[in-house]
C-alpha cells in the first residue's frame, strides 16, 4: 500500500501568502530545503523612542529591528505584505511555536479556494521554523513573525501581512523574543 503523500496522482497546490500559488510535487519527489537560508541581522544605531526589547518593524524599508540597549538595535531583513496587504499598528507576542502548523485563515481561502485546510509542520509549511503569534487587546491578529522554507523569497512585499525572515534568522531571534513583546509596525 502506497502511502499518500507518496500517491504520484496527488499534488498539493499551495497557494502561499507570501509567494503566490505553488504546485508542490509528491513528497518523495519534492526537493526539501538543505540551507536555513543567511542569516541577515546586523548591529545599528536606533534614535527611536521605543524600550529595549520592543520589536519595531518597517513596511517601507523591510525590516525587523528588535531595540537594545545604548542606542543600539538588531536589524533584520524581512518580507512584508504585498500591495493591499500591508497594515500597521501596535501588537503584542501573544504565542510563539516551533516548526508550527498553518491553518489559512478563512478570507485567505475565500480569495484562493485551492489552499488547504491545514499544513504540517515540515519542509513545505510557509511559516517555517518558528512562529511568533501577533496578538492585539488579547486576541489573535492573524499576522505572524515567521520564518520560511524558502529563503529566496525573503526581501520584498510578498506577503498577506505577515512578516517573513529567512529560518536562520526566526531561528535566531525567537528565544530572544518574550510573551508579550511590544511589537510596533509602521
Amino acid at each position: 500500500m502506497t502511502h499518500p503523500s507518496l500517491d504520484r496522482r496527488r499534488f498539493v497546490t499551495l497557494g502561499l501568502a507570501a509567494a503566490g500559488s505553488l504546485i508542490l510535487p509528491p513528497m518523495a519527489e519534492a526537493k526539501v530545503p538543505r540551507s536555513h537560508g543567511d542569516r541577515t541581522s546586523k548591529i545599528v544605531s536606533y534614535t527611536g523612542s521605543e524600550a529595549p526589547g520592543t520589536l519595531v518593524i518597517s513596511n517601507r524599508n523591510r525590516s525587523l529591528l528588535r531595540v537594545l540597549r545604548d542606542g543600539k538595535a538588531e536589524r533584520f531583513r524581512i518580507s512584508v505584505g504585498r500591495d493591499g496587504f500591508t497594515w500597521t499598528g501596535v501588537t503584542r507576542v501573544g504565542r510563539k511555536a516551533e516548526w508550527p502548523g498553518w491553518r489559512p485563515p478563512s478570507a485567505m481561502r475565500k480569495r484562493q479556494p485551492s489552499l488547504p485546510g491545514y499544513v504540517p509542520p515540515g519542509p513545505y509549511n510557509p511559516l517555517g521554523a518558528r512562529a511568533i503569534y501577533l496578538f492585539s487587546g488579547g486576541r489573535d491578529t492573524l499576522y505572524r513573525i515567521h520564518g520560511t522554507n524558502s529563503a529566496d523569497t525573503v526581501g520584498g512585499y510578498e506577503t498577506s501581512g505577515c512578516f517573513r525572515l529567512t529560518n536562520a534568522d526566526v531561528l535566531y531571534l525567537y528565544p530572544k523574543v518574550r510573551m508579550g513583546t511590544k511589537v510596533v509596525v509602521y
